[in-house]
């Protein structure tokens, strides 16, 4: 093997994420191993379940794709309302990149529990940054004075999820910094306060 070839872990991690963005249907634990070029026993040395290594996986994919620094800005926001608006950028930037892949775990869904467990870490993971965003606009006594922050956040959760995004994108048509910049107006005045101004 070249010293040149990434660990194992790695390697298999990155054949998960190629079977499933491919929109393979061959993606039960044999078959990853197989495609990684290990034994199904080496594969379950690193992870015991296929939801431990569908999670692991998308997980690896933020990793890949700097996830953390897409996001600095808004974690760094002074206000509430910055700090949205960031969030909304990075978020709304970032889907394009994982959409595939998240289509497929999308497709696998119903009848793949493991699959929507990865999904669904992801999806809880973009609601934690939008209830992030809330929690500073909160600070700011910047939300409208009808909603809980809870309620704030499913609003905006559900406002920047993936199928909203195709939705206007894929069949509406609508450019990439078009939708950026009019969820970034819709999310403000779905939470904010009508007097409130950065």
């Amino acid at each position: 093997m070249s010293s040149d070839a990434p660990p194992t872990r790695t390697r298999i991690l990155e054949t998960t994420l190629n079977l499933v963005g491919s929109g393979s249907s061959k993606t039960r634990m044999s078959d990853i191993a197989k495609a990684a070029g290990i034994s199904r026993q080496a594969l379950y040395l690193h992870f015991q379940s296929r939801a431990d290594l569908l999670i692991a996986a998308t997980r690896h994919l933020d990793t890949i794709k700097d996830v953390d620094a897409r996001m600095a800005a808004s974690r760094a926001a002074a206000t509430g309302q910055a700090r949205l608006t960031a969030f909304v950028k990075a978020w709304g930037d970032y889907i394009p990149e994982i959409y595939q892949c998240a289509l497929a775990l999308r497709a696998m869904r119903a009848d793949d529990p493991e699959a929507a467990a990865a999904l669904d870490d992801r999806m809880q993971a973009v609601r934690e940054g939008c209830a992030a965003a809330v929690a500073a606009l909160d600070t700011d006594a910047a939300l409208r004075p009808e909603l809980s922050k809870e309620t704030a956040t499913d609003i905006i959760w559900t406002m920047l999820s993936v199928e909203t995004w195709e939705q206007l994108t894929q069949q509406c048509g609508w450019a990439q910094d078009q939708y950026i910049a009019l969820m970034q107006a819709l999310t403000a005045r779905a939470v904010c306060r009508e007097d409130y101004h950065t």
